[in-house]
This record gives C-alpha cells, sequence and structure tokens, in this order.
C-alpha cells in the first residue's frame, strides 16, 4: 500500500491527498509536524533528504518526493492527466507557474500569518513583496479563468488540483478572493468534482 507522509496544514500535501481521494486509492496516512522539526529526523531524512512534506512511499519502497512529481506519477494513465503532447505542456506550465509564481507567495504568505504567532523583523519586511507578487500570481489566473472554466482542456485536471491547493486557503494569509469572481467561480467548480475532499478530511 501507499504511504503519505503529510502534514495536514500543507496545501501541497493536500493537493496530493485530494487526488488520492479523486482516484480512490488507497494509503496509509503518516502525520508529521513540521512545527515541531519532525521532517528532519534522521529517520525521516532517509525518507526525503530534502526535509519536506509530502512524501509518498511507493508499494516496492522507494520514496517520492515533490507534490507536481507525486500529481503526475498517481495521475498518469488516468482521466485527469492530459495525453496529448501539447496539453501535457500546458499543465506543466500551469503546474510550474503555482510552483514558482504562486506558491513561494501566496503559501509562505499564509504559513506566516496563519501558523506562527509573530512574524520576524525579516519576515515584516519581506511581506509587502510578498502580497503584491501574489496578488500578481492571482491576477494570471483570474485572465485565464474569465475565457475557460479549467486550466487544461476545459476540463478538471492536474493543473486545478495544483493551483487549488494554496489558492482555496489565500485568505488565510489575508489575500482577498473578493476581487476575482472568476477565481471564485472556479473554486466552486473544482469543489463540485467527484471524489472532492476538504483539506481537514482524512481517509
Amino acid at each position: 500500500m501507499l504511504t503519505l507522509y503529510d502534514f495536514m496544514g500543507s496545501g501541497n500535501g493536500y493537493k496530493v491527498r485530494l487526488l488520492l481521494a479523486q482516484l480512490d486509492l488507497p494509503y496509509e496516512l503518516v502525520e508529521c509536524d513540521i512545527l515541531k522539526g519532525e521532517t528532519r529526523t534522521p529517520e525521516f531524512l532517509a525518507r526525503n533528504p530534502n526535509g519536506r512534506i509530502p512524501t509518498l512511499r511507493l508499494e516496492d519502497g522507494m520514496h517520492l518526493a515533490e507534490s507536481a512529481a507525486i500529481l503526475w506519477y498517481l495521475a498518469e494513465g488516468t482521466k485527469l492527466a492530459p495525453r496529448d503532447r501539447r496539453a501535457r505542456a500546458q499543465a506543466l506550465q500551469w503546474m510550474f507557474f503555482e510552483q514558482y509564481s504562486h506558491e513561494p507567495n501566496i503559501a509562505v504568505v499564509r504559513f506566516w500569518r496563519h501558523f506562527l504567532t509573530e512574524l520576524s523583523p525579516l519576515q515584516q519586511l519581506d511581506l509587502p513583496e510578498r502580497l503584491k507578487k501574489g496578488y500578481a500570481a492571482l491576477d494570471v489566473m483570474e485572465q485565464h479563468l474569465a475565457a475557460h472554466p479549467f486550466f487544461v482542456e476545459d476540463r478538471y485536471g492536474l493543473a486545478d488540483i495544483a493551483l487549488y491547493g494554496y489558492t482555496h486557503v489565500a485568505h488565510e494569509g489575508d489575500f482577498d478572493l473578493s476581487r476575482y469572481p472568476h477565481i471564485q467561480a472556479w473554486l466552486a467548480r473544482v469543489e463540485s468534482q467527484p471524489g472532492h475532499v476538504s483539506m481537514t478530511h482524512k481517509h
């Protein structure tokens, strides 16, 4: 059976849990509290030297890290992974966008404001720029969703899962989603998909 090492508050981990639920794949969940350093132990670092969740243990004992890589591994050959060459590239394009432009700003600000009791002076200094870049990423999404119901091939797939993970909790970082009607409509479409589960759901 698959084993997922995860932190329940993580959007990156949630993407994997959401996909597992929608594919109806059985797995064991092992919770690791990143706030207590549980991904920095020698035991965990033997599984993933980068010391991060999510980390997925495959049936043969191999460990796979990085949420986007895990999503592709699990979804390969299913309707959620595009088969057309161009559509696959477009899905990867949006997933790279999520990891380089979206997650480093929206997810980081959410973590600071939702999980930390106070920000360090350096974080306070960095906050305005991360907010600016987070809103810039949301602007890109809003523009695309004004003309498309989903991100690739006009149907629900991996790119939507990747972007949904942190967008749907962006308000926990005090990002104002009320100015993004197309993102809000897309969030509702994602949440209406078969097998959808919340971030706090435990299988």
